[in-house]
């Protein structure tokens, strides 16, 4: 069951909110949550760039609710644009609270990646690959 409004882009990373994440009154925290975010960007940015990427900036990241213990993250990204070397993306992340069968949107971001060389210099991102046609 969904609480609210649905989750926007492509479901690219899952993860149990675990004690060792949590704060004395059993809240994730924040950083923690950022951290998942970024580390989704980072493999939907690398997929895309068919290399390596760093992170260069977060921007608009408000926390609407609280991830428990126990509840399952679920981070969903849309690649927004492409510039030169950089991409930029869409996150939000989503806690389900297994014990009450909800989904609820609980922080979103634009995060912006930069392709990198193997010397770590920025270098273009590769034009979109066409997908075969489906059968």
């Amino acid at each position: 069951m969904n609480h609210g409004s649905r989750p926007t882009g492509e479901l690219t990373l899952r993860t149990l909110a675990m004690p060792a994440d949590a704060n004395a009154a059993g809240d994730i925290f924040g950083g923690w949550v950022m951290s998942q975010m970024d580390l989704a960007s980072g493999i939907r940015a690398a997929e895309r760039a068919r290399g390596r990427v760093v992170t260069a900036a977060v921007k608009e990241m408000a926390f609407q609710l609280p991830v428990k213990i126990g509840d399952t993250l679920n981070v969903y990204t849309e690649i927004t644009r492409v510039g030169r070397s950089s991409i930029t993306l869409q996150v939000e992340a989503w806690a389900h609270r297994a014990r009450h069968r909800i989904l609820e949107k609980v922080t979103a971001g634009t995060f912006i990646m930069v392709a990198l060389d193997e010397s770590g210099h920025p270098v273009p991102v590769p034009p979109e690959e066409e997908q075969p046609a489906a059968n």
